[in-house]
């Protein structure tokens, strides 16, 4: 078996990145940084065309969108827990990684790249502020499933929904959100990244959870 995961640093690859550390699985990681345009050099446009992260090379075969590449993980992985394996359980877990994927992430995309949605410099500044309030509210939501972790999202084991948190969570710090006005969010990322094999994870991606910086 052959797994090459192509990540950014603090992207939503964190997810895989830290569920396939958590697998115990021998898999190449390649680092994407994203500030440096590298999605776009010819050699990772010829991986992945649409230049997005993170992409799963799998023997060869090319895995593109996050929860694509999670159920693809989770079918050859079981062993790893990164989601439920039968039942409500499972269908709860996908009904969440969806929105979070689908709603929540895309929120913060209007708050970190308004300039995809217009280039009227004003109307950026519109999107950003109105998306980071909408975001709070999506942080919220996620505060309330983190205080009925038991101990966590999924149960008696770490999963993915637990990494999206965390990176959900430390992007809030680019949208203006205190992590820990977010406790039980707060607590649920600071263990999460605590576990050795995730330690491995957040330490090739030099992650810092809480980046908010209060205006002056």
């Amino acid at each position: 078996m052959s797994l090459t995961l192509y990540f950014a640093p603090g992207a939503c690859s964190f997810v895989p990145h830290s569920m396939l550390e958590l697998s115990g699985t021998a898999f190449e990681p390649h680092s994407v940084k994203l500030h440096k345009n590298e999605q776009r050099s010819p050699e990772y446009l010829a991986i992945n065309p649409r230049g997005q992260v993170p992409v799963l090379v799998d023997d060869g075969q090319v895995i593109t969108q996050i929860v694509a590449i999670l159920l693809h993980l989770d079918a050859k992985l079981p062993e790893a827990g990164i989601l439920p394996a039968s039942g409500l359980a499972r269908t709860r877990a996908l009904q969440t990684l969806t929105w979070m994927n689908n709603t929540v992430h895309p929120t913060f995309t209007h708050v970190f790249m308004p300039d995809k949605f217009t280039d009227d410099e004003a109307a950026k500044q519109a999107i950003r502020a109105h998306a980071a309030k909408t975001y709070k509210g999506l942080l919220d939501e996620i505060e309330v499933m983190a205080r009925q972790a038991s101990p966590w999202m999924m149960g008696e084991r770490p999963g993915a929904l637990d990494a999206y948190a965390l990176t959900l969570l430390r992007w809030g710090g680019f949208a203006g959100i205190d992590p820990t006005t977010q406790p039980a969010t707060w607590d649920l990322a600071q263990r999460f990244a605590a576990l050795a094999p995730v330690a491995r994870a957040v330490e090739r991606e030099k992650l810092v959870l809480n980046i908010y910086k209060p205006k002056a």
